[in-house]
């Protein structure tokens, strides 16, 4: 029976797809043996997925899975918008997460490292987007770290748009990760902050912190390391351990300040993050002028007192390092102290008159 063209070609098609399949599977299974298991990847995707979806604010224009994300700025929301970008990562603090194998709240501390930084400039948070690179993908321990970043996404107002994945076996130990975050943000441009309105006689007020935040953990690592310390012991003056102490996510100020922002003239902003008060104050503020601040003006965290205590190191050696207990300034005229006090605790923030600006040669931090 003579045999048609057009079973020849689909025939010759099938044979096609059959050899496609056959050679991706081995593709597939070569790349597997190479230490990148594409399956993990689908799952870990699946389970991010809806902790994604309940961020998503009306402006997201794009789902997961595309090649960039979308968002619209309203026009009826912003009239001439300022675009402010930051990123970061949470440093050495996830040595800690390793060795402790707590991985759900190390997400909000990659958020909060970027929309604080953001919010110094007064913008509003608009999207996130995360890099996690591993070693060897657990969808489970990927799920848990999304879904930090997810709740951090939430505490902000700002979606997550968008991310990325990495499984790069022989960069990393398996179990091991590293994390980025970039946020957006947008302010209209004539309500930006940039430090330019301060004047002598203004009053800083500083929000405390949670904790050590994200910062200085190299040199928490080294105390515990030299000291012997177990994180799962009391913390001194605490209900729980020094390891969760020591996790405790980086406090998120963004829809506090937020509501400041609405009633208060701010003129100036810090994120208490590397470099602590001294090397971070300064750099709001403008030509000639210095802000003086009393370190007893605010409570001792017990795990400041802790971390003091255990390693013998002075104040000297510590400030430089740490936030101590106030992760966010914010500089204002005298007038508007009592208004911002009162609006800021009731978003439930801590507050204290940590200083004032008087006149000096250079921009810069001295203790009173």
């Amino acid at each position: 029976m003579p045999v048609s063209m057009e079973a020849i070609l689909l025939q010759l098609v099938k044979s096609a797809i059959v050899k496609k399949s056959f050679t991706l599977r081995k593709y597939l299974k070569a790349y597997q043996k190479a230490g990148v298991d594409l399956a993990a990847a689908d799952e870990a995707v699946e389970r991010i997925k809806p902790l994604a979806l309940r961020t998503l604010r009306p402006e997201v224009l794009s789902g997961l899975g595309g090649f960039g994300g979308l968002f619209a700025l309203h026009q009826s929301k912003y009239k001439n918008p300022v675009l402010v970008s930051g990123t970061d990562g949470v440093g050495t603090k996830l040595k800690l997460v390793f060795e402790l194998d707590r991985y759900d709240t190390i997400g909000i501390d990659l958020v909060a490292m970027c929309v604080n930084d953001i919010l110094v400039q007064g913008a509003e948070p608009l999207f996130f987007l995360d890099y996690l690179a591993c070693g060897k993908l657990f969808p489970q321990k990927v799920e848990a770290v999304v879904r930090g970043i997810s709740e951090g996404c939430l505490q902000s107002g700002c979606a997550l748009l968008g991310g990325e994945t990495a499984e790069m076996p022989g960069m990393y130990e398996s179990g091991e990760y590293d994390l980025a975050g970039f946020a957006v943000g947008a302010v209209e441009q004539e309500k930006l902050i940039d430090g330019s309105k301060i004047e002598v006689g203004n009053v800083l007020l500083g929000l405390a912190s949670n904790g050590v935040h994200s910062n200085g953990f190299s040199l928490v690592r080294r105390i515990i390391t030299e000291h012997s310390l177990n994180l799962n012991e009391t913390l001194p003056g605490s209900a729980g351990t020094i390891g969760e102490a020591l996790l405790t996510p980086t406090r998120i100020y963004v829809k506090s300040i937020l509501k400041l922002l609405e009633i208060v003239d701010v003129l100036g902003m810090s994120h208490i993050t590397g470099g602590g008060l001294t090397g971070n104050v300064p750099r709001m503020l403008p030509e000639n002028t210095v802000a003086e601040i009393e370190k007893s003006s605010w409570s001792d965290l017990p795990v400041f007192s802790f971390l003091r205590n255990e390693s013998g190191l002075p104040d000297e050696e510590l400030f430089p390092v740490f936030n101590m207990g106030i992760g966010f300034v914010i500089c204002i005229p005298e007038s508007a102290e009592n208004t911002a006090k009162n609006i800021l605790e009731q978003s439930g923030e801590t507050v204290y008159r940590i200083g004032q600006i008087v006149s000096g040669n250079k921009p810069e931090m001295r203790w009173v």
